[in-house]
């Protein structure tokens, strides 16, 4: 068995993957085919995508889809319309608007804002489970899976390697890492996961957690931001304000079996207190994690002691 590691640009990233197998060059060039074949359908920003087709025919027809991208957006949806859920796929109005993260951001004017705001209902995205069709009922929704798709795609690509009986894996979309088998470059076989310290520049680690076979996955405030006149504003939204959320928090980060699962739940609770998030992480089966306050406090449930190597 070999091992091997290669790093790509795709999905608006930096993608690292590494595996263990008889012949690794030929599973790194099919990870790097389906995360470009990917991108050709979750895409918000390549009009050539599925899911621009999409929010192009908002108002007007429903548009059938792939059976994949119809799973996330019903998944994400149900999500969405979750009580005190932060995640939101039918955001895209104002990521759009806002620009967070691209070289055009900008601070909108407020009216614009509250314009933006009625077309950010997810109860308005339409699905046929029968028909497999995604409508969008006002013209100018736009369904953004940015918050989850990276964890949808990390999920299916480690599906594929297991399917390819790759001994050991590791998939790395920028912030968001699954893992898999025997760590090959560690005595107890656990695979360490650094935990950026958002208060440092990137490769500076708050804390270290040994995994196996788990997905590891942080959403910050540092992570995409824009300046203007003194106020840093972040890529995380307020459904009910159309502005970057108010949080006390500086990062959250999610372990749990399925990838998807972390982007989920980093999103649903960034905008609680860090005490209600603690509570829902205690509660949640198979899910767990830490967060890290404004004030540099680094948080986790009981449960979580054990799988944190280093901190600090």
């Amino acid at each position: 068995m070999e091992h091997q590691k290669r790093v790509f640009r795709g999905m608006g990233t930096v993608i690292t993957v590494e595996v263990v197998h008889e012949t690794p060059e030929t599973i790194l060039d099919e990870a790097q085919k389906q995360a470009q074949l990917f991108e050709t359908r979750f895409s918000a920003n390549d009009p050539q995508a599925t899911l621009s087709r999409i929010n192009q025919q908002a108002g007007k027809l429903a548009v059938p889809v792939p059976a994949d991208l119809f799973a996330l957006i019903d998944l994400s949806r149900q999500h969405s319309l979750a009580p005190d859920s932060y995640l939101n796929i039918a955001i895209g109005p104002l990521v759009q608007e806002w620009r967070i993260g691209f070289a055009d951001a900008h601070l909108p004017a407020t009216d614009k804002i509250k314009t933006l705001l009625p077309l950010t209902d997810p109860e308005n995205i339409l699905l046929d489970h029968r028909q497999q069709t995604v409508a969008l009922k006002q013209a100018g929704m736009q369904i953004d899976l940015g918050a989850v798709a990276k964890g949808f795609f990390a999920d299916q690509l480690m599906a594929y390697f297991q399917q390819a009986d790759v001994k050991a894996a590791l998939i790395d979309l920028g912030g968001n890492v699954l893992v898999y088998g025997d760590a090959p470059r560690h005595a107890d076989h656990s695979w360490r996961v650094g935990i950026q310290n958002p208060f440092l520049p990137r490769g500076n680690f708050a804390a270290a957690l040994k995994v196996q076979n788990k997905s590891v996955v942080t959403s910050g405030v540092y992570e995409r931001t824009f300046q203007l006149d003194g106020q840093t504003y972040h890529h995380i939204f307020d459904r009910q304000t159309g502005f970057p959320l108010t949080t006390e928090l500086a990062s959250l980060t999610i372990v749990s079996d399925k990838s998807v699962d972390g982007e989920i739940w980093t999103t649903r609770l960034f905008g609680q207190s860090p005490q209600q998030i603690l509570s829902t992480l205690s509660s949640l089966r198979g899910i767990t994690g830490l967060l890290i306050t404004k004030q540099g406090e680094l948080l986790y449930p009981r449960e979580m002691a054990n799988l944190i190597e280093t901190v600090g």
